[in-house]
C-alpha cells in the first residue's frame, strides 16, 4: 500500500501543471525522469531497458582487464566499466524560443513546457552516459552548448534553460540548415518547436539532417486552444511575432480554423514519415512520459 502511494506520488510529476509549480529546474528534471521510470516499470513496457549504470556490454576488442567480474557473477553477462569520457550517443536538443512559443491558454506556455521537456531529456541522457547539447533559437541562434556527457554538464544546460526568454520572430529553416552544416559526426537531433513557419522550408531543413545521416525526432508542441480553437467570446487575436491584430467571433471561423490546423499538422506528419523522421505531436496539457518514451525508442533503434 505504501509502495503504491509512493509510486503514484512520483507519477504526478509527469503532469506539466504540477511541475510548473516547482521553482528549481534540476528538481523538475529529476522528478519528471523518476516519475517516468516509475511509470515505465508499471506499464506494458516494464521490460524496456533503462540502464543508468556505469557499465556497458562487453564488445569484441575491449580490454579484458576492464571486465567487471562482480557484475558477471550477478548477471552471467560480460560488462566493462565505462569511463566518463565514453558515450553511446551524441544528442542535440534544438529548442525554439521564438515569440509564438510564449503563448499559453492556461498555466504553462509552450516554451515553459519545452524547457521542462529539454531539462528532463538532458537529465535522462546524462544519466545514461549519452552526450547532450542544447541550442536555443528564434530568428537566429541565441545560445549553443555542444554535447557533453559529464554529470557536471547538466548544470549549465539547466541554467541556460532558466535564463532563456522568448521574444523574437522565428526562422526555423535557416537554423536547421546552419546546424546541419556545423554538426559533422552522426547523432540524434531533437527539435522542440510549435513549427509556426513555412512547412516546406522547415521540412527542407530537417531533410538536410537526414541527408547527413543524423537521426531526427520532431516534438511538435502546441497549446490545446491552438488545436481546438474553443474560444467562447468575441476576441482580438494578436500575432506574437508581428503584432498584427484581428478582431473576430471565434465560433464563426472555428470549423475552418480546425480544418486548416488539421492540414498543418498532417503536412508535417506526412513529410516526416516520408523522410524517416520521428514525429511526435504534443500539447502543453500532456504528461511528459510520451516524449521521454519516444526518445528511448529512437535511442534503441539507433543501437545505443
Amino acid at each position: 500500500m505504501l509502495e503504491d502511494k509512493f509510486k503514484n506520488e512520483y507519477l504526478t510529476y509527469l503532469k506539466p501543471d504540477v511541475i510548473s509549480r516547482l521553482g528549481n529546474m534540476e528538481l523538475r528534471a529529476r522528478l519528471v525522469v523518476e516519475g517516468f521510470i516509475t511509470g515505465l516499470h508499471r506499464s506494458p513496457y516494464h521490460g524496456f531497458s533503462v540502464e543508468f549504470a556505469e557499465h556497458r556490454q562487453y564488445m569484441p576488442g575491449d580490454e579484458i582487464k576492464r571486465v567487471d567480474w562482480k557484475v558477471y557473477g550477478k548477471t552471467n553477462r560480460f560488462y566493462v566499466k565505462q569511463f566518463e569520457e565514453e558515450t553511446n550517443l551524441k544528442a542535440y536538443i534544438l529548442l525554439d524560443s521564438s515569440a509564438s512559443m510564449g503563448y499559453k491558454s492556461s498555466k504553462i506556455s509552450k516554451f515553459e513546457y519545452g524547457c521542462y521537456l529539454s531539462a528532463a531529456l538532458s537529465y535522462l541522457m546524462i544519466k545514461q552516459r549519452d552526450a547532450v547539447g542544447l541550442l536555443t533559437f528564434d530568428e537566429k541562434i541565441r545560445n549553443y552548448l555542444p554535447p557533453r556527457s559529464l554529470k557536471s554538464y547538466l548544470f549549465p544546460i539547466l541554467q541556460q534553460l532558466e535564463n532563456t526568454k522568448t521574444g523574437a520572430p522565428t526562422n526555423i529553416s535557416q537554423i536547421l540548415h546552419e546546424m546541419a552544416e556545423r554538426i559533422k559526426r552522426r547523432g540524434l537531433i531533437i527539435l522542440i518547436s510549435d513549427l509556426f513557419d513555412d512547412p516546406a522550408t522547415v521540412l527542407s531543413g530537417l531533410k538536410h539532417f537526414r541527408h547527413r545521416n543524423h537521426d531526427v525526432i520532431l516534438f511538435h508542441l502546441l497549446d490545446p486552444m491552438e488545436r481546438t480553437f474553443n474560444f467562447k467570446k468575441d476576441a482580438i487575436f494578436v500575432d506574437l511575432e508581428t503584432d498584427e491584430e484581428i478582431s473576430t467571433q471565434p465560433w464563426h471561423i472555428s470549423r475552418e480554423y480546425q480544418g486548416k490546423m488539421d492540414d498543418f499538422i498532417k503536412n508535417y506528419k506526412n513529410g516526416c514519415r516520408e523522410n524517416n523522421i520521428e514525429y511526435v505531436l504534443l500539447d502543453t496539457s500532456m504528461p511528459f512520459d510520451n516524449a521521454l518514451f519516444q526518445y528511448l525508442v529512437k535511442r534503441k533503434r539507433i543501437g545505443g
